[in-house]
């Protein structure tokens, strides 16, 4: 399961309209007595908070802040972001992404659209996991490596084409997809929300631009999700799917972001012991790769 990657790029995103366009998104959520201030009932020609309003709130002036929310966050310190943050009410996730925006690393030499390579042991580590579905998933909600549990759940991507081994597009534009997850519209959001933040980190990467312009082109439904601008990291949780060979799965998964600088993720599933889905697990565990090959062709 060597990855290779996709010639295809495109022009990167454009940070200062990507900072901009989150910032805005972010006030826009926000009404006057959410913050605790008077709303007199004036007509307000747009939603959410006034620039004077959310500076006031952050201790900027309103041109301080009108300058960064025009995307010229360069001067811009680690204090006022934290001020800003907190007038926005921002989750640490979307803390860290307004922080990427304004404030881009400067140790992200690496460059972005490299190839990503799963270490051997961590491919080793997935053959051993029996019983549990896992895969490492990397940039871009790219599918790096996976185990045979993993592909009897969610489908052979040994078959696929390498650049069709990604979350969003299988997501997004595979039919079979939508079927399997119970949820779709909260895995389209997780999916999205992850790519937020990879553009949050990495807004000079052609791949990833070249993806988002693909899917807002292919989905009306990425493009509606992708212009929220929410982000979010969602470690942990229920995944309720609906396969075609064993029915309804309740599946507990499990995120570990990998230390070693990759931008790569482990994921796990297992169901409660003694439910229905551990039994439908065990069921797809004993007929390996039949249902596989069956669950592919359903």
């Amino acid at each position: 399961m060597d990855e290779q990657q996709a010639a295809v790029t495109g022009p990167p995103l454009d940070r200062r309209a990507e900072l901009s366009e989150f910032l805005r998104s972010r006030r826009a959520r926000l009404k006057p007595e959410d913050v605790g201030l008077p709303d007199f009932g004036r007509h307000r020609r747009v939603p959410g908070l006034r620039r004077e309003e959310l500076a006031q709130l952050a201790g900027v002036s309103v041109a301080y802040y009108t300058r960064l929310e025009q995307g010229n966050g360069r001067n811009v310190s680690a204090e006022v972001l934290d001020s800003i943050a907190r007038a926005l009410r921002l989750t640490d996730a979307e803390h860290a992404h307004l922080t990427h925006l304004a404030k881009p690393k400067s140790h992200k030499k690496k460059p972005a659209a490299r190839q990503q390579h799963v270490r051997p042991p961590l491919r080793q580590l997935l053959d051993t996991m029996e019983g549990v579905p896992a895969y490492i998933v990397g940039r871009r909600s790219e599918i790096l490596a996976w185990n045979r549990m993993a592909a009897a759940v969610f489908g052979d991507w040994a078959e696929l084409p390498v650049t069709e081994r990604n979350w969003a597009r299988l997501v997004f534009l595979k039919p079979e997809y939508r079927d399997l997850f119970v949820d779709w519209e909260q895995k389209a959001i997780d999916v999205v929300c992850s790519l937020r933040m990879d553009a949050g980190c990495y807004p000079d990467d052609p791949r990833l631009s070249a993806l988002v312009g693909e899917l807002s082109v292919k989905s009306e439904e990425f493009g509606r999700l992708w212009a929220t601008h929410d982000v979010k990291e969602k470690n942990h949780g229920v995944k309720r799917l609906h396969h075609p060979l064993v029915g309804d799965l309740a599946l507990n998964f499990e995120s570990f972001r990998l230390a070693d600088g990759t931008d790569q993720c482990l994921v796990t599933y297992h169901a409660e012991p003694g439910s229905a889905s551990a039994e439908s697990l065990r069921l797809l565990a004993s007929w390996g790769s039949d249902a596989t090959r069956a669950g592919t062709s359903a």
